[in-house]
């Protein structure tokens, strides 16, 4: 479970290989810690590893993280603790930055969202897998693993209080508004960012039972039921990751079905490759649009399970490299040159 020590020099393409092998492994690394921590020595340090790992990934290029991230939350159900820890984890190391959270408060969010779930783990993972609706037992743990997380991290020696009692309030109902976020108690104001990605990443996230939500439709639920308090929570998710975030796919209005490569200089004009046309046929390649010069322009973004279309997100995430780097030449609207 280490770390990248150093990224590789061997060219962009090498660089962004190890990129993509890099987050697997992370995964793979908390798959770990998450499935058997009785068995972790010195638990609390390797989530405390994994978190450098995860900031050294995303400082290294956080648009292809949140591609990554995104894709990974819109295909995978195998093992969606593990998936819906690390998308939550990453959320939080962003919208931290964004609201500029101190450093200790952003450690205790990142660690909480890495490890909230532990109380359920298994269950989690079944309840994933699963068409029929929880049976009682499973509500009654579902009501219980809260709790049980605080109590199963207490054991594994976790002494960080902030930590704690943010896995254990996760779930609660916030307070009524009143204050501003910044204003706020810090367990207050981390258990109200925890529980706003929570529900956003649980709605993208696909189960037997229902295909994920789109991005829009996620925010916009989201916003339906806030409070002033938890409005100030999104209207920061939005400023930092836009309404259609990389590794989401969008309609555009000229009919094509586009995937959003990386933010743009606006961050709700981010910068897509057209993929399908409007009947549905492959592109021989991509075209790149920086939707900033508004056309085409972005008419809604699109849930993962209405896109059939399997993807090498080595190329992608090359493809939003190429496409940064040709960003400052484009001369709107015509798209870049079609990928090489």
């Amino acid at each position: 479970m280490s770390p990248p020590s150093a990224w590789s020099h061997r060219g962009h393409d090498g660089e962004y290989e190890d990129l993509l092998g890099l987050w697997a492994d992370l995964e793979s690394a908390l798959a770990v810690l998450l499935s058997a921590p009785l068995q972790v020595q010195h638990f609390a340090d390797k989530v405390r590893q994994l978190d450098r790992w995860l900031q050294d990934l995303m400082a290294h290029d956080t648009d292809a993280g949140l591609y990554l991230m995104f894709q990974l939350a819109s295909t995978s159900t195998v093992g969606y603790s593990t998936s819906h820890a690390l998308v939550c984890s990453t959320l939080c190391h962003v919208l931290a930055q964004e609201l500029q959270l101190g450093q200790p408060e952003r450690d205790s969010l990142v660690h909480a969202a890495l490890t909230m779930n532990i109380g359920m783990t298994t269950l989690q993972d079944e309840l994933a897998q699963q068409r029929e609706k929880p049976s009682a037992a499973q509500q009654n743990a579902i009501r219980a693993h809260a709790e049980n997380g605080r109590d199963l991290l207490e054991r594994l020696r976790v002494q960080d209080e902030l930590w704690l009692r943010v896995v254990q309030l996760h779930h609660t109902h916030p307070p009524p508004p009143g204050n501003a976020l910044s204003a706020q108690a810090p367990q207050e104001r981390l258990v109200r960012i925890l529980s706003t990605i929570d529900r956003y990443a649980a709605m993208i996230s696909p189960r037997q039972s229902r295909a994920g939500r789109s991005i829009t439709e996620s925010v916009r639920a989201i916003f339906s039921r806030s409070t002033e308090a938890t409005d100030e929570v999104n209207r920061a998710l939005v400023r930092a990751l836009g309404l259609c975030p990389p590794g989401v796919f969008v309609r555009l209005d000229n009919g094509d079905t586009a995937l959003v490569l990386r933010r743009g200089h606006d961050t709700n004009h981010p910068i897509v490759a057209s993929l399908l046309d409007r009947g549905g046929k492959n592109y021989p390649k991509p075209s790149i649009y920086d939707t900033m010069g508004g056309k085409p322009r972005i008419e809604s973004s699109l849930p993962r399970a209405a896109v059939l279309l399997k993807l090498d997100h080595r190329t992608m995430v090359r493809l939003g490299l190429y496409a940064a780097q040709r960003s400052l030449e484009l001369i709107k609207p015509h798209p870049i040159a079609a990928f090489p």
